[in-house]
């Protein structure tokens, strides 16, 4: 299977790595099929990882780790 839509270019300008990018697509992906909203309104693919993939190319889900709350300051 091949990814055409979106880029791997353009996927790739978003976060630093490919490991990167599967990790965020997969969460992205795990939180849309438990019901979050998306950051979109259309999507050109119906399954969950690429309309993770989609939101990642269009800067509405960043490689941007949240603030961690178990974290000792």
């Amino acid at each position: 299977m091949r990814i055409t839509h979106p880029s791997i270019d353009k996927l790739l300008s978003q976060v630093d790595s490919r490991y990167s990018l599967s990790v965020l697509a997969a969460k992205r992906a795990h939180q849309l099929e438990a019901g979050d909203p998306a950051t979109i309104e259309s999507f050109k693919c119906r399954k969950p990882v690429g309309q993770a993939l989609e939101e990642i190319a269009a800067g509405k889900v960043t490689g941007t780790p949240a603030p961690d709350s178990d974290a000792e300051d």
